[in-house]
């Protein structure tokens, strides 16, 4: 085979690292979204240029990108930077495809009425729960997350249904890894834990009734798919000065009755 001409083969480089550098800045890009949180909506350049490991010149550069894209804002008093609406146009799609969030969003608004506490919907990324539908509850004082929040705490009503769905190895390994966050992980407290589990997957709903936060409750209740499998959860959140022992029941009977709604308008079914 005749070798390529000197500038073909140039090309072909030039080609390649042209590539290269384009997938180097997308996930540079994502890296930078990703340091924004509900805990730490505002971020200044020198901030997150420590976080990704970037100059700040790049990290500039890649802000005034995503600004323009209105994938980021800037801030008019601070001018630190913040996720933009952008996003909603991306996510948007994705969000109205996702069926169980579709078939839930009904639901969830007689369940809200109902109790008129804040109800959600979840979903599981296998490391964390993730808050993709709520209707807020119509008091005053409520508790309430931003769409995209997500819950990685072992006691945290959402993680147990997961964990409970997923088997005790798995629970074990991911508390034991550290990816799920749960106080003083011993061996022996793992142990208890997945006991814990256990009565989760047996009674069919999970409670925090002001383990993760003293200020606030909540129970719920797993959705399952046409397999059996669990790909979602009903959760009902409140704060705890208006809920009693006795109440937080009535709010996990109703939400388990919400997600069995769920489950059976997506054509699923409980394992029996």
């Amino acid at each position: 085979m005749n070798p390529l001409p000197a500038s073909a083969a140039d090309n072909g480089t030039d080609s390649a690292n042209g590539d290269s550098r384009g997938a180097s800045v997308l996930v540079n890009a994502v890296a930078v979204l990703r340091c924004f949180s509900v805990d730490e909506p505002l971020l200044g350049v020198t901030e997150i240029a420590s976080r990704v490991g970037l100059h700040k010149s790049t990290v500039s550069r890649i802000l005034a990108t995503l600004e323009q894209e209105d994938l980021v804002e800037r801030d008019e008093t601070s001018r630190r930077f913040r996720l933009g609406l952008g996003l909603i146009a991306v996510a948007g799609p994705l969000l109205a495809e996702l069926d169980e969030r579709r078939v839930a969003y009904p639901v969830l608004r007689e369940l809200t009425e109902r109790t008129q506490e804040t109800s959600a919907l979840l979903t599981w990324t296998g490391s964390s729960a993730v808050c993709v539908e709520q209707i807020p509850s119509p008091q005053q004082v409520k508790h309430t997350s931003p769409l995209g929040t997500r819950y990685s705490t072992a006691l945290s009503a959402s993680v147990q249904v997961f964990l409970a769905a997923a088997g005790p190895e798995r629970a074990r390994a991911l508390l034991a890894s550290g990816v799920i966050e749960y106080p003083s992980a011993t061996p022996v407290r793992i142990d208890e834990f997945v006991e814990r589990l256990k009565t989760v997957a047996s009674e069919g709903y999970a409670m925090n009734y002001g383990e993760t936060s003293v200020d606030e409750v909540g129970v719920a209740a797993p959705v399952h798919d046409h397999r059996g499998s669990v790909v979602a959860t009903v959760m009902l959140a409140a704060p705890r000065y208006r809920i009693s022992a006795e109440h937080l029941q009535l709010l996990a009977e109703a939400c388990t009755a919400a997600a069995a709604q769920v489950t059976s308008r997506l054509g699923g079914l409980p394992p029996q």
